[in-house]
């Protein structure tokens, strides 16, 4: 069973990155650029479940997708309010205007403000304090399953490519 699982991934990362040129190709895009106030914001209201309090109006307004639908970059803001959030894919963020309050999923606390980055990993929570507006912009990532993980990670170790403070080099 094992072995089948990692021939399964093995398989679905060439599928990846190697071109089929006898199927169509769709038409790739290979730079989009916008000018941050220029983004169609619409409406993405919060899970009622997830708010704690306040009445926060959130809004979304994409900038551009990956030919592969693995990665996504958004102008994101919110009204006052605080709520829960689930993380369904690796978010990082950079607030833009504004500020947040988060409490991870571990406790750990901090107030994000204009110009702050943070990174919160696909599958965990954190709660968000928005006391007056936010607005930042959201760069996600769908995580690969672990045993695609696991054999693009000996790929890159067979590779010869090395890590660096967790960033490729």
């Amino acid at each position: 069973m094992g072995i089948h699982m990692m021939l399964a991934s093995v398989v679905a990362m060439a599928a990846r990155v190697v071109p089929f040129p006898s199927l169509p190709q769709p038409q790739a895009k290979t730079f989009v650029a916008k000018s941050g106030d220029t983004f169609d914001m619409r409406a993405t209201p919060i899970n009622p479940d997830w708010v704690i309090s306040g009445n926060p109006e959130a809004r979304t307004g994409e900038h551009s997708r990956s030919n592969d639908d693995g990665a996504y970059t958004a102008i994101w803001d919110c009204t006052a309010g605080e709520f829960r959030w689930h993380f369904y894919w690796d978010e990082t963020v950079m607030i833009l205007e504004g500020g947040v309050h988060i409490v991870a999923g571990d406790g750990t606390e901090r107030t994000l403000q204009a110009g702050d980055v943070a990174f919160f990993a696909a599958g965990t929570w954190a709660s968000w304090r928005v006391d007056s507006y936010v607005r930042k912009v959201a760069f996600l990532r769908k995580p690969f399953p672990k045993p695609v993980a696991l054999a693009y990670r000996l790929k890159s170790l067979l590779r010869g490519e090395v890590q660096k403070s967790g960033i490729a080099a």
